[in-house]
């Protein structure tokens, strides 16, 4: 079966062209905001784990010590 387009015209081009820009931009401030948060977030995380945890049962290569288990 045959697909389809809506000629949309001169008009109809900038109309879309527009929403479009106006879409990346909401779309790339979102995107920063997250990326701020996550970054933010592992930042937190790392520090955590770095100053209250330790690595136990793992050899250099990450394999388990203590198969086991």
């Amino acid at each position: 079966m045959a697909e389809y387009k809506l000629k949309t015209g001169k008009v109809g081009e900038a109309v879309v062209n527009g929403y479009k820009k106006i879409e990346n931009g909401v779309v790339g401030g979102y995107k920063a905001i997250e990326k701020g948060v996550v970054g933010g977030y592992k930042k937190i995380e790392n520090g955590f784990v770095e100053r209250f945890l330790e690595r136990v049962g793992e050899d250099e290569q990450g394999n388990d010590v203590n198969p086991e288990k």
